[in-house]
């Protein structure tokens, strides 16, 4: 069994105490820029530099960001690195450049979620002592764990005889598919050869590691926000302009958009509401939603539909609406040739006992804008799978990883990053 260093497990457990949602990962991207501050490394790019700034999307307000900002600093965030990151310009890229070869890139994502971990007994972080510090907040998909592979990999790659540059690009705001566009069209990508990105679990159970991960649907996160006129809903109801009854007839419809020929697409009012009391035409409304399908081109066409149906419900009720697009991610395919490196070196790391070829995710990821920048300038990309016996599903408060899968990942990783530097499929 695969045995994680001391080193990585303290700097993981320190990221589970401090989870911080999309945009918000002062800490994180701080502890991650001191300990490669401490590696020798060609290119430290932090925040701004790191991203497209103008690409990223649902930021939150200046008063969130200022809280989780002085949040870092109380925690112990070096203060220099948490000023460079101010106003939610978060992540890193770290470049280390080894003589002659291919330029090869490693996506890992950083960010938390808006779930209350579990203090049962059972449940490892609040049993060893690094239950999340950050009431309603967690990592319940594993990203403190990715960011440990990172750093892991990027050690070991180092350590070996390795001839070429390795960029590790440490992610923010994949939850909220709003960190990939960004890091991608930042410019760090233009010269990457190879791409791999990275997820724990994905209920393939430890020693298990999937090659390649195809299966990513195309998504946006969208927001619509109605207004219509109040009035005493009594007395003077005709002189409402009802924005509920816009919601209402959208969601109906939204719900209608016929299926596609060309493969699966999906639609979903996650959140919806409005109004203020029950005596009062509502004037405003909303429906924060999110729209998939199979391939970018379906995503597309759910799009399409979707917006003339909120202008629509709006225009039925005489009321207006907004729509804006808070997160978005295209489709992606793993390229065969990176994945079958993976299974080649997986069959060589202590841990693996089964070895999966490919994988559907069944759901989105913002890596694919990663490999499809990639791809699109004639680069390979592919996503990898590293199995956990996870006790509570993804997104869930009794989520955990297996620390040793952690070592299992980064050596798996390192080992690929160094065939294609020997091999350049």
């Amino acid at each position: 069994m695969s045995v994680l260093d001391d080193g990585y497990r303290t700097f993981r457990r320190d990221l589970h105490r401090h989870p911080e949602p999309a945009w918000c990962e002062f800490y994180t991207t701080a502890q991650i820029v001191a300990a490669l501050r401490e590696r020798d490394l060609t290119d430290l790019h932090v925040g701004p530099d790191a991203l497209a700034t103008e690409d990223r999307l649902n930021v939150p307000d200046d008063e969130t960001l200022a809280e989780w900002e002085q949040r870092a600093r109380d925690a112990g965030a070096d203060p220099d690195v948490v000023d460079a990151l101010s106003g939610g310009f978060t992540g890193c890229v770290a470049v280390a450049e080894r003589g002659p070869g291919p330029v090869i890139g490693l996506r890992v994502d950083i960010d938390a979620l808006p779930v209350t971990e579990s203090d049962a007994d059972d449940h490892a972080p609040a049993a060893d002592g690094f239950r999340s510090e950050r009431d309603g907040y967690m990592h319940a998909c594993g990203h403190d764990a990715h960011a440990t592979m990172g750093l892991g990999a990027l050690d070991a790659v180092l350590a070996s005889d390795f001839s070429g540059t390795l960029k590790v690009f440490f992610q923010p705001g994949e939850e909220q598919v709003a960190g990939g566009k960004p890091m991608a069209e930042s410019g760090h990508l233009d010269d990457v050869d190879y791409l791999y990105a990275v997820h724990v679990g994905l209920d393939h159970p430890s020693g298990e590691v999937v090659c390649g991960v195809d299966g990513f649907l195309a998504v946006r996160h969208f927001l619509a926000e109605f207004t219509g006129a109040p009035a005493h809903a009594g007395a003077r109801p005709e002189d409402g302009r009802n924005a509920v009854q816009a919601m209402a007839a959208a969601v109906q419809n939204l719900y209608a958009i016929p299926r596609h020929a060309d493969g699966p697409t999906r639609v979903n009012a996650g959140l919806v509401g409005g109004g203020t009391a029950t005596n009062v035409i509502p004037e405003e409304s909303y429906i924060e939603g999110e729209l998939r399908g199979a391939t970018t081109a379906l995503a597309d066409y759910m799009s399409d539909h979707a917006d003339r149906i909120l202008e629509s419900a709006a225009a039925m009720h005489d009321c207006e609406v907004d729509i804006a697009t808070k997160g978005e991610a295209p489709s992606a395919t793993s390229d065969a040739a990176l994945a079958g490196i993976v299974g080649d070196v997986a069959g060589g790391v202590d841990g693996v006992t089964e070895i999966v070829d490919r994988d559907d995710l069944g759901g989105s990821e913002d890596a694919t804008y990663l490999m499809r920048s990639v791809q699109r300038r004639g680069g390979l990309a592919c996503y990898v799978g590293v199995g956990t016996d996870h006790p509570g599903g993804h997104h869930t408060s009794t989520f955990d990883v297996v620390e040793p899968d952690i070592a299992v990942g980064i050596d798996v990783l390192a080992g690929a990053i160094r065939r294609v530097a020997e091999t350049q499929p």
